[in-house]
């Protein structure tokens, strides 16, 4: 079963996501990151490059040449990569993404928006209604 979890109270979900890429770029964890469209995919590539003063986040777009060998996969297409690449997908859409299953651990950001909340709920209960391991991790002073 895929491990959820749930990062709720984020001020900026955009900026939480980089700091959980970066994360798993440190632990070595390849991940994929779903982004609804390219709009907000421009906004989170930008953000990768600019969140940290001293740090990058490697990354790249899922039809970059480099994609094989990045860490970090950006995807606004309906129907994931091949999960069996990737240890992490990120959920930036309001839905569940297609073919989370196929991966060891997918991860929510929650923003503090009554909309935001309201759409996690969904997934949440869809996550827990396919018998999946969910976890829930408050964010404090994001």
């Amino acid at each position: 079963m895929t491990q959820i979890d749930f990062y709720t109270g984020a001020a900026d979900r955009l900026l939480i996501a980089c700091r959980l890429c970066a994360k798993a770029v440190q632990q070595g964890l390849k991940t994929v990151v779903h982004v609804p469209d390219e709009r907000l995919a421009g906004q989170f590539d930008k953000l990768l490059w600019t969140f940290t003063p001293t740090g990058f986040v490697p990354h790249c777009r899922v039809d970059n040449k480099l994609a094989d060998v990045t860490p970090v996969i950006m995807n606004s297409r309906p129907v994931l990569m091949e999960a069996g690449c990737f240890d992490v997908l990120l959920n930036l859409d309001a839905d569940v993404p297609p073919g989370f299953e196929q991966f060891p651990r997918v991860v929510e950001i929650v923003d503090e928006t009554e909309d935001g909340k309201l759409q996690a709920r969904k997934r949440y209960r869809h996550y827990q209604e396919q018998g999946h391991d969910v976890r829930h991790h408050r964010l404090d002073g994001n």
